[in-house]
C-alpha cells in the first residue's frame, strides 16, 4: 500500500492519548470512563473499460469517550485529537451525562471481569501493494470479465481495496486493549444484454490476507458467469413450493436468528423468541455455534465491545435455544449473565454436510434464491416477506432465471418446521456464514 501504516506506532500514539483522557475524566469529577480510538488507511482503486476511473485514499481516526456520573452516562466522539479538541470532548461527554436519567444496567465491566492477556488472532496481514498495482489488477480483474462473453457489453468497473487500521479499547476500570486489523478485497460488477433483457450481477473476495484472495481473472469469470446466467428472467407461478437460500441469502437469514435472540430485541420485548431458552427453535440435527477466535478470520475478536473475552459457544444445541446473545448492558437489563457478545455474534457458522448440488438435486422443483430486496423482516412476530430473484429448478436442474417475486412465510416455522437441509458450502466472506439452507415450503408469489 502506498500509504504506510505502522501499527506499533499508531498503538503508542493511541495508549498515549487514551491515558490522558482517562486522567482528564478523574479530574472533571467522573465516577468512571471508557474510551475507544481507532486509526487506518485505506486505498481503493476502481477501473472501468480498461482504465482507471477512480483513486481514493483516506486516513482516518476517532476517539469517542463515555463518562459515568453516578448512574447516569455521556457519550462524545471526535475525529480531530489535539489537545483542545480531547478537552473539548472530555468536557461534551460530561455535560451529557450530567442531564441524561440514570441507568443503573449501565456499568463498566470489573476489573475481573475483563480480558487482560490477549492472544494474537493474526488478523492483521499487510498487503505490499503500489497504487499502479492496484491499478492494474483493477483493470485485468474487469478485462477477464468482459472477455468471458459476448453478451457482456458493459461494465461498472474492477475495483481492488486495502485497508489496515488499530483499535484501542480502555475503561478506568484497568481496561487497556488493542487490536491491529487488515481487510482486503477485489470485486467486479458486470452488464450483459440479450435482444431486450438487460442485467447486471457482481462478484467478489475478501480477506485479511491479500494471499488468500480469489485470482482476479476468476473474480471477473464468477461475475460474468453470474450476469449471463440472469439474462431473460421470468416470473413464475404463485405457488407454496421449496425454497433454497445460497450462502450469500442464507447467511442474511441467519443474521435475523441472531437479532432475535438478541438483548436488545429482548429486553425491549420485540422477539419472537422471547422467553424460549430451553425450546426447539432448529430441527433437532442443528446445533448453531460462533467461534470468535478463528485466526485470521472475518469476524474474529479477542474481546468484545465490553472487553470481555470472547469465547466460542453455542448458541443453538441439537435443536434447542440453548443461550441468548447478550452484551453486559443487555444481561443487567434482563437479570441474566452476559454471554461476552458485546458488538454481536462472530464467526456464527451453520454447516451442513450436503453439496449445492445434491441440495437441487434433492429439491426437486422450487426456487432457488440468490438475491433478496426489501426489509420485510418482522422480528416481533417471525414474519418474513421479502422480494427476490433467483432461478427455478424442474426436476433437478436449474429451468430459467426468476425475478419480481416475493418469498414469504414466518422465520419460527421456517427454521422449526421447513428446515430440511443445510448445504456444506461455506462463505467466510462475512461474520455470520452458512451453507446453503434448504425449505420444505414457503408462498412463493409470482404472475
Amino acid at each position: 500500500m502506498s500509504l504506510k501504516f505502522n501499527p506499533q506506532q499508531e498503538k503508542s500514539r493511541l495508549e498515549e492519548l487514551t491515558h490522558r483522557i482517562l486522567d482528564q475524566a478523574r479530574h472533571v469529577g467522573a465516577d468512571a470512563c471508557e474510551v475507544a480510538a481507532s486509526a487506518s488507511v485505506g486505498l481503493e482503486v476502481q477501473a472501468r473499460l480498461g482504465r482507471s476511473e477512480k483513486l481514493e485514499m483516506t486516513r482516518d481516526q476517532s476517539l469517542s469517550v463515555t463518562i459515568f456520573v453516578g448512574e447516569s452516562r455521556g457519550s462524545a466522539t471526535t475525529t480531530d485529537l489535539s489537545d483542545l479538541a480531547l478537552q473539548d470532548t472530555v468536557d461534551a461527554a460530561l455535560a451529557i451525562a450530567k442531564v441524561t436519567a440514570p441507568d443503573p444496567s449501565a456499568v463498566l465491566a470489573s476489573n475481573d471481569q475483563i480480558i487482560h492477556d490477549v492472544p494474537d488472532l493474526q488478523l492483521d496481514h499487510p498487503w505490499e501493494i503500489s497504487t499502479e498495482q492496484a491499478i492494474d489488477l483493477a483493470i485485468e480483474v474487469e478485462a477477464a470479465g468482459r472477455d468471458e462473453d459476448p453478451r457482456i457489453t458493459n461494465s461498472e468497473g474492477g475495483c481492488v481495496s486495502s485497508t489496515r487500521g488499530v483499535s484501542i479499547h480502555a475503561t478506568s476500570e484497568g481496561l487497556m486493549v488493542s487490536q491491529p486489523t487488515s481487510i482486503h478485497g477485489m470485486s467486479c460488477m458486470l452488464l450483459a444484454e440479450d435482444g431486450e433483457s438487460r442485467e447486471r450481477s457482481y462478484a467478489y473476495t475478501q480477506s485479511r490476507r491479500s494471499d488468500q484472495l480469489m485470482p482476479p481473472e476468476a473474480v471477473g469469470r464468477e461475475a460474468a458467469q453470474k450476469t449471463i446466467a440472469r439474462l431473460n428472467p421470468r416470473k413464475c407461478q404463485t405457488a407454496e413450493t421449496p425454497v433454497l437460500f445460497i450462502p450469500e441469502t442464507a447467511s442474511g437469514l441467519l443474521s435475523s436468528f441472531a437479532s432475535a435472540i438478541g438483548g436488545v430485541a429482548l429486553y425491549r420485548k420485540s422477539s419472537y423468541l422471547l422467553d424460549r431458552l430451553g425450546t426447539q427453535v432448529f430441527p433437532q440435527w442443528v446445533t448453531l455455534e460462533e467461534n470468535p477466535l478463528l485466526p485470521c478470520a472475518i469476524g474474529s475478536s479477542a474481546y468484545d465491545a465490553d472487553g470481555l473475552p470472547t469465547r466460542k459457544q453455542a448458541f443453538v444445541t441439537d435443536g434447542l435455544l440453548s443461550s441468548y446473545v447478550l452484551s453486559l448492558y443487555s444481561a443487567n437489563r434482563l437479570g441474566l449473565q452476559t454471554t461476552h457478545n458485546a458488538g454481536g455474534v462472530r464467526n456464527l457458522l451453520l454447516k451442513g454436510t450436503k453439496s449445492f448440488e445434491e441440495l437441487v438435486s434433492d429439491m426437486g422443483r422450487g426456487l432457488i434464491v440468490t438475491e433478496l430486496m426489501g426489509q420485510g423482516v418482522n422480528l416481533v412476530n417471525g414474519d418474513y416477506s421479502r422480494g427476490a430473484s433467483g432461478f427455478w429448478i424442474e426436476n433437478g436442474e436449474i429451468s430459467y432465471p426468476v425475478h419480481e417475486v416475493t418469498v414469504a412465510s414466518n422465520l419460527d416455522r421456517m427454521f422449526r418446521d421447513d428446515l430440511r437441509a443445510v448445504g456444506s458450502d461455506l462463505d467466510f466472506r462475512r461474520s455470520i456464514s452458512s451453507g446453503s439452507m434448504l425449505f420444505e415450503k414457503m408462498m412463493v408469489a409470482g404472475s
